[in-house]
């Protein structure tokens, strides 16, 4: 984890970075698939579920992680796997380059989905076409596969999909929210994926990128029923009133799926899913819990507030900062040296033209509530190493940052007007910028005070 000026200069930066490296490696897609993942005369084991591999092994799979992810199952499986295709975000091929034995891997944009991602995702689906009852498909999961797995309904072309996404974004919209309306626009998420590769064995590798790990909304769950409906959908696009920000196709298309014209997607009950198995490997409790057993290896009072954070970035940086002045004020719920970890996502509605993400802007959020405690230091970390569409993973904050802005003329209440949180923290060298870390589980805050508070 690369060292920012405060964490540079505030006593526990350093120990900060330690246990922030030390939340991440515990969701190593390699390790997670290592322990989730069985090879051994014959049989296949994906977790608890043993499959006689007597016919066709296919691996295909979409997410930040899944190159690492492909990679540990090659290792695993070797040449068992007679073909494959994986998708993953721009940048995150790793080493693995364009292929991993007979697993394709493709590059594709995240979040707004290109044509890129439209070829890809109709790749991965003809692999599916034709399979039979005792072939396996293996698929891997990860946080971004609803943008990587852009195939557009019949009727819906892929720039009707890029507005949907874009507005969606700008909106304030859940995460759940936002799959529940992709669900119903594209061919492959919603539980198509699993319909399409039937009547074959389905087991999936899945690293939860959303809060409470619920698999429907996990890349907007290609592999699991979903319960949500048209009639759902289209009651998100009336609460965010965006009707008139999407394209006359779209709404045609959700019109008709209101009307039973256009098939819903895979409802839980139908007999294919007893062919399928869901295996969720690696959480952001995995990442938070190592970051506290991290922390009290290097002598801070820790605990797990919760990972179910979420809420509107600036606020929830409101309330952070009102726990920080609690600890650094009057000890509570911790004495310092004292570390309080959260996990969880959380939402932005954009009102202005900046740049940045959720959690440099809960970061922003907190600046005027932290200022002038002594001692005192906010980290809010998006585990994928990229926050919003920029390059920095997150911020942090200090007593001091407030005082520091105003000597570089930086007006606080602008940049907050603005959305722009990354100008912001820029000129401070305070953006935490790791890089892509090639996992996804979410976001990670951590409020610190030392002992000399």
């Amino acid at each position: 984890m690369l060292l920012t000026h405060s964490l540079r200069e505030h006593p526990l930066g350093p120990t900060l970075a330690e246990v922030m490296a030390a939340a991440l490696e515990a969701v190593d897609p390699t390790t997670a698939v290592r322990r989730s993942l069985r090879y051994e005369d014959g049989i296949v084991q994906v977790g608890s579920h043993r499959y006689e591999a007597t016919r066709r092994l296919i691996i295909v799979g979409a997410g930040k992680a899944c190159a690492p992810m492909a990679e540990a199952a090659y290792d695993i499986l070797g040449a068992r796997i007679d073909a494959g295709l994986v998708v993953v975000k721009e940048g995150h091929r790793s080493t693995a380059g364009e292929h991993i034995g007979p697993v394709a891997v493709l590059e594709a944009a995240h979040p707004i989905p290109d044509e890129r991602n439209r070829i890809a995702a109709e790749r991965l689906a003809m692999l599916l076409d034709n399979l039979e009852e005792d072939d396996l498909v293996l698929v891997l999961i990860s946080g971004g596969g609803s943008a990587l797995l852009t195939l557009p309904a019949p009727g819906l072309s892929l720039a009707d999909l890029q507005a949907l996404t874009a507005t969606l974004l700008r909106c304030g919209a859940t995460i759940g929210e936002i799959n529940g309306l992709r669900k119903h626009c594209s061919q492959l998420v919603g539980g198509q994926l699993a319909r399409r590769a039937a009547p074959a064995h389905i087991a999936a590798l899945i690293i939860s990128d959303v809060v409470g790990s619920p698999l429907d909304v996990i890349a907007s769950g290609p592999t699991a029923p979903d319960p949500t409906t048209f009639l759902d959908a289209w009651e998100v696009v009336k609460r965010y009133g965006i009707m008139d920000q999407l394209p006359p196709a779209l709404i045609e298309h959700m019109q008709r799926g209101l009307r039973g014209e256009a098939p819903e997607t895979v409802k839980p009950g139908e007999a294919l899913w007893d062919r399928v198995a869901n295996e969720v490997i690696a959480t952001n409790a995995t990442a938070a819990e190592a970051a506290v057993a991290a922390a009290r290896q290097r002598g801070l009072n820790t605990m797990l507030l919760t990972t179910f954070l979420e809420g509107e970035a600036r606020e929830v940086g409101r309330v952070a900062a009102a726990l920080a002045r609690e600890l650094a004020l009057h000890g509570g719920p911790l004495q310092p040296p004292a570390l309080i970890v959260a996990g969880g996502e959380t939402t932005v509605t954009l009102r202005g033209d900046g740049l940045g993400g959720r959690n440099q802007e809960l970061a922003l959020g907190a600046v005027r509530g932290m200022a002038g405690l002594r001692g005192a230091l906010l980290a809010a970390l998006a585990t994928d190493g990229g926050d919003g569409p920029s390059d920095a993973a997150g911020a942090v904050v200090t007593g001091d940052t407030l005082v520091r802005a105003g000597q570089l003329g930086l007006d606080l209440d602008r940049f907050l007007r603005h959305n722009d949180a990354y100008h912001f923290f820029a000129p401070l060298d305070d953006l935490l910028r790791p890089g892509p870390t090639l996992t996804n589980v979410n976001d990670l805050l951590f409020i610190a005070v030392a002992n000399n508070a």
